[in-house]
């Protein structure tokens, strides 16, 4: 093969494997609800995949659409088995999508409540799409515990100390890696018989200059830098403390809270949500003065009834979510006057779709791939039409 022959031959398309890598990365599966099912469902993670479909629903007519746009994989925000199943047979509308995904070479994965949850996630889409910014989440999940290492070295093994302790999961701070706190001071010491000192004489005070070395960790990791700072570290025996950090609100979570550039009316916003989200049959419906003016918004994609509660009293002047049911829905309004407005559970989740496939394919595209990623504009709200008020009293 020449030179031009391989500058013409197109890379290699990722595998199933790959593209799965990415999606935890992005959605990772420890920030799902323990009752969730999400992650891979069918597919041979040899698989290469040149082209990928996101929908929310995996449901027949999503199946069918797969199979005709000719995708190697199937993105879906709902899982197909939520509950588990004893049986994928094909006498079930469940399992004959199984079947006919596999019998297409069509993988099937699943990010539920790991993307509800991940920031960005499935309620950042949904608050983008209506204009709300400086967002925070609405129930934040506890960020992931952290510990503070604190240790003491020779100057000269300082660097590499803080080389091994990064590469063993210390000192990473947002998108930032190997921090640490360095100041110099003096140690002392005696070596008592038994020891062998790589600095000291047994029996005789020793007085070292030394570094202090400070360097946060996550908590998952603290076994793991020990033993690295153990092994790195020139002294026999080293001193080190390990502090327990105070817990502190996470960055992901359940829905989001933020507010618009200007307050506006509920009537405008309840027009800003009706032109941001995908038309259903069904349609939304309000809870409010169409005057009152509306600043502090909360979402929640999806079914966001239990959160109604939190959405007043984190401040919020209106509260974007589905599924809300007559009781809560009258008794918050009554109590703390907050304007609801309830769209269809599909509606609220669809804007995630566009925006995880940019994710997706950016993250791709970085480590060299090119897939071909399309979001599913079929509308799978399973409401085929709103019956008009006005009957019999």
């Amino acid at each position: 093969m020449t030179a031009r022959d391989a500058a013409e031959t197109p890379p290699a398309p990722p595998t199933l494997r790959d593209v799965v890598a990415v999606l935890n990365q992005l959605y990772p599966p420890a920030l799902a609800a323990e009752w969730d099912a999400v992650g891979l469902v069918c597919g041979e993670p040899s698989q290469a995949v040149r082209r990928i479909l996101f929908a929310v629903d995996p449901v027949p007519s999503v199946a069918a659409e797969a199979i005709e746009r000719g995708v190697d994989l199937l993105v879906t925000h709902h899982p197909l088995y939520l509950r588990g199943t004893s049986s994928v047979a094909a006498t079930t509308a469940k399992g004959r999508v199984v079947h006919e995904l596999i019998r297409a070479g069509i993988a099937l994965f699943t990010a539920h409540t790991n993307a509800d949850h991940a920031n960005p996630g499935v309620s950042d889409a949904l608050a983008a799409a209506l204009g709300v910014t400086e967002l925070r989440p609405l129930d934040p999940l506890p960020a992931q515990p952290i510990d503070k290492l604190v240790t003491f070295a020779p100057a000269d093994a300082v660097e590499r100390i803080l080389d091994v302790l990064s590469a063993a999961g210390a000192g990473a701070i947002g998108a930032y890696s190997r921090c640490a706190w360095t100041t110099d001071g003096i140690g002392t010491f005696r070596p008592n018989p038994g020891a062998h000192p790589t600095i000291g004489t047994i029996g005789r005070i020793e007085t070292v200059p030394e570094v202090r070395v400070e360097m946060v960790l996550p908590r998952a990791r603290r076994d793991a830098v020990i033993a690295a700072l153990l092994a790195a570290h020139p002294y026999e025996e080293p001193a080190y403390d390990v502090i327990p950090l105070a817990e502190r609100p996470g960055r992901a979570g359940t829905g989001r809270i933020g507010r618009l550039d200007q307050p506006e009316s509920l009537a405008d916003f309840v027009d800003r949500v009706r032109a941001a989200l995908p038309a259903t049959p069904g349609g939304g419906r309000y809870a409010g003065d169409p005057d009152r003016l509306v600043h502090i918004v909360a979402v929640c994609g999806g079914a966001g009834d239990g959160y109604l509660q939190t959405a007043a009293g984190a401040g919020a002047d209106v509260y974007v979510t589905a599924d809300l049911r007559h009781h809560p829905a009258s008794e918050i309004t009554a109590e703390t006057g907050i304007a609801l407005v309830d769209m269809p559970h599909w509606a609220t989740e669809w804007p995630w779709l566009p925006d995880a496939a940019a994710r997706l394919r950016e993250a791709l595209g970085a480590a060299g791939f090119t897939v071909n990623i399309e979001v599913s504009t079929l509308v799978t709200d399973p409401w085929d039409g709103r019956i008009p008020g006005g009957g019999s009293r």
